[in-house]
């Protein structure tokens, strides 16, 4: 029994380690994830410097985490620790395609490829929205740039068909991209319409004689910033 009594204290030790390393890892990933979200609704106003200053601090917190977690792969692997790692790769690429800056790999933010392609997959959410934005602004050169990238990311995607278990649910996140890319493409397609519609009647006011004044043509309305 005394045998016993050694054994039970070995694996508490081992426990109050582990919860130790969980409820740090806890909230290293509610304050990565929260850096994350920052550092996007940086670049969405274009605040550079806000952007850089949250995507570091990101990039800290991950790196803490990992290397926190290297004795605990099931930790490492656990949920909340993964959501948090792909919140950090998205972030990282939505600021880099937005930014017009090389898109990062794997091994440059040191994540697993599937924790990688599934934050891969919601960036293409964000891409949405910066696309909404530029049509209000009239940039729709912007727009159908980052809808080209919102193509790439999904041509790559559906050839990766292997079992959830592999990629992590990474199948439902690009059955839902596929939607978001259709509804995209819809709205540059009217934006840009619009465009040419406004462009022939403003030419066509020049051509009339005597006439050099119309009533300004009606833009369309400008699309639902559903995503």
């Amino acid at each position: 029994m005394e045998k016993l009594e050694s054994i039970a204290e070995q694996i508490r030790n081992s426990f109050e380690a582990q919860t130790t390393a969980r409820d740090q890892a806890l909230n290293r990933a509610r304050a990565l994830t929260r850096e994350c979200a920052l550092s996007i609704r940086a670049v969405h106003r274009d605040e550079t410097e806000v952007m850089q200053a949250h995507l570091d601090e990101a990039h800290h917190l991950a790196g803490a985490l990992r290397s926190e977690l290297v004795g605990y792969p099931a930790l490492f692997y656990a949920g909340y620790t993964q959501d948090s790692l792909k919140e950090f790769a998205e972030a990282r690429i939505t600021c880099a395609l937005i930014r017009h800056e090389p898109l990062p790999t794997p091994a440059d933010l040191d994540l697993p490829p599937h924790t990688y392609l599934n934050g891969l997959a919601e960036s293409v959410g964000e891409m949405r929205r910066r696309c909404l934005d530029m049509l209000r602004q009239d940039n729709s050169a912007e727009a159908e740039r980052l809808l080209g990238y919102m193509d790439d990311i999904f041509s790559i995607l559906v050839t990766m068909d292997y079992p959830d278990a592999i990629t992590n649910g990474l199948r439902r996140q690009t059955d839902i991209i596929r939607a978001i890319i259709e509804r995209t493409r819809g709205d540059v397609t009217f934006s840009l319409r619009g465009e040419k519609l406004e462009h022939s009647l403003s030419r066509l006011s020049e051509q009339l004689p005597g006439s050099g004044q119309m009533p300004a043509p009606i833009r369309p309305t400008p699309p639902s910033e559903e995503v």
